[in-house]
């Protein structure tokens, strides 16, 4: 999972893309990017690390122009490499740079393509450099010296044509503008806002409605599945659907995990979601034991807090925060390794005692992915006095792996997968267990947007929307997922030189 950001202003626009970067920081946190355009150049800056510490004043003084992108991301099958920062550049045709959020499913294919047919290459193993190389590849074909809207429109409804699976992207074409188009499926987040000031208006478009509105920009909508938004650099903003057959599948695990309670994604509250989480798992609880002798509800810092408290309102017992967290350790569950992970759980959270002796305590999270986290939590819940440890998911089990851009590539990885609830109950040591129903997940997002066609819900029913997912694709998915000492190992520098067009530099902190 990764967040995308692209603006065109009246001015500077370096701090601004820095600011919305680090709102959008909780959708990855292992490399950041900026590009921006001046005078026929562009001038990039990416690396390993968290915004805070990709960008110093230096490198911020060097990111000159009215127009840029950013990016921030975290490996979704092994490769922490910062050869794999984004964005991506390619000078032909035009020049060109691209961030990526999502997952093609068919990028291997599409590398072949390029290769033997397009006679581009490719020089990393992220598919959003495959998605860039497509995309010039289209606007090339059509053999414009000047490329209108039209072209540009023409050349995403090829990528359409040609690219299957997840991506939401934002391409920025030298001395033109940038386009954000949105695959078909509309299964990633993006929408665009527009901030107006003395010199006219400024556009962003973003992965959250929260990095809009933390920049002083006006959300105008979602980015609709198909579409492409194009701003010219003058601030001329145009719209076109681009694909033949678009439906609007959203992945439901932004509302459960990734996106930030404060944003509104395709009309839908990610806060108010996820406090109908909280009320349905509260129903199941009534449902499955009347009696209950729960005795205080407790959030897993962050994601869960909003269920956990609407959990404690329905059923009328006390929440409390019981463990508190350290800010400067990231995710656990989007950082780059299992062995990591492990380690940083203790780190991340402390329990309260006092909270915990002698109680009767319903822990909430949002998801139980790998179970990692969860069983160390129970662990430190017993450590901490409690009587009995119960544990709530606000999601359903997730037992397939995810082909779009999340990091659940393997199925051995999770918990769930093959394993009955009590068997889990049983492996993270918990008194009880409790899933959310996938229909209550649904219903909990569903009843806001009447144009929402479905939800991409792979990870907790084996369907997976886009229709080329195997389990030949599954199994080679797996064997091509490095193990936590390859993603952590493979570290090294961008290296660059200008060529007359692009500013690339990656020097030493």
């Amino acid at each position: 999972m990764c967040g995308i950001v692209g603006i065109v202003s009246t001015t500077n626009v370096n701090q601004t893309l820095y600011d919305a970067l680090t709102v959008l920081q909780h959708r990855g946190q292992d490399a950041a990017g900026i590009v921006t355009f001046q005078d026929e150049r562009f001038f990039l800056r990416k690396d390993n690390g968290l915004v805070r510490d990709v960008f110093r004043t230096r490198h911020m003084r060097r990111l000159v122009g009215n127009v840029g992108i950013g990016h921030i991301r975290y490996p979704t099958a092994g490769s922490s490499s910062s050869a794999e920062a984004q964005p991506f550049y390619v000078n032909s045709p035009y020049g060109i740079t691209l961030a990526h959020n999502g997952n093609l499913t068919n990028a291997d294919d599409l590398n072949e393509d390029l290769f033997r047919t397009d006679l581009r290459h490719i020089n990393t193993n992220s598919d959003s450099e495959v998605l860039l190389n497509v995309f010039a590849h289209e606007l090339q074909k059509l053999g414009k010296l000047n490329p209108t809207k039209e072209e540009i429109f023409a050349a995403v409804a090829a990528v359409h044509e040609r690219c299957r699976g997840a991506y939401a992207a934002i391409a920025m074409i030298t001395g033109y503008g940038i386009v954000g188009f949105r695959d078909p499926n509309g299964i990633r987040p993006v929408c665009y806002g527009v901030r107006k000031t003395e010199e006219g208006e400024e556009y962003m478009i973003a992965s959250e409605s929260v990095a809009l509105r933390a920049a002083g920009f006006t959300l105008v909508r979602d980015i609709a599945p198909g579409e492409a938004v194009y701003i010219e650099t003058d601030g001329t903003l145009y719209t076109r659907q681009c694909a033949r057959q678009p439906r609007l599948i959203p992945c439901i695990f932004e509302h459960v995990y990734f996106a930030r309670p404060d944003s509104i994604i395709d009309q839908v509250s990610v806060y108010k979601a996820r406090l109908r989480m909280g009320e349905t798992l509260a129903e199941k609880v009534l449902r499955e034991n009347p009696h209950h002798d729960i005795d205080v509800v407790m959030p897993i810092p962050d994601t869960s807090r909003t269920s956990a408290m609407q959990m404690a309102h329905r059923l009328g017992v006390k929440f409390r925060e019981g463990f508190i967290k350290n800010r400067y350790i990231g995710r656990t569950f989007i950082m780059p390794g299992q062995t990591l992970r492990k380690k940083s759980v203790r780190q991340k959270l402390n329990p309260i005692d006092l909270e915990f002796k002698g109680k009767n305590v319903m822990l909430v999270d949002d998801s139980i992915v790998r179970g990692t986290t969860c069983k160390e939590i129970v662990q430190m819940a017993r450590e901490a006095g409690a009587n009995k440890v119960f544990f709530a998911s606000a999601a359903p089990p997730v037992r397939y792996p995810n082909v779009y851009g999340i990091d659940m590539p393997a199925a051995s990885e999770l918990i769930a997968h093959d394993r009955s609830i009590e068997q889990v109950r049983e492996l993270i040591g918990a008194d009880w267990l409790l899933y959310q129903d996938l229909p209550d997940l649904i219903s909990s997002v569903s009843d806001v947007n009447p144009d929402i066609d479905g939800w991409e819900c792979s990870v907790f029913d084996g369907y997976y929307v886009t229709g080329d997912i195997d389990a030949t694709y599954l199994a080679r998915l797996e064997s091509q997922r490095g193990d936590d000492s390859q993603a952590l190992n493979n570290a090294g520098n961008d290296a660059g030189s200008g060529n007359g067009i692009i500013d690339l530099y990656n020097d030493e902190d």
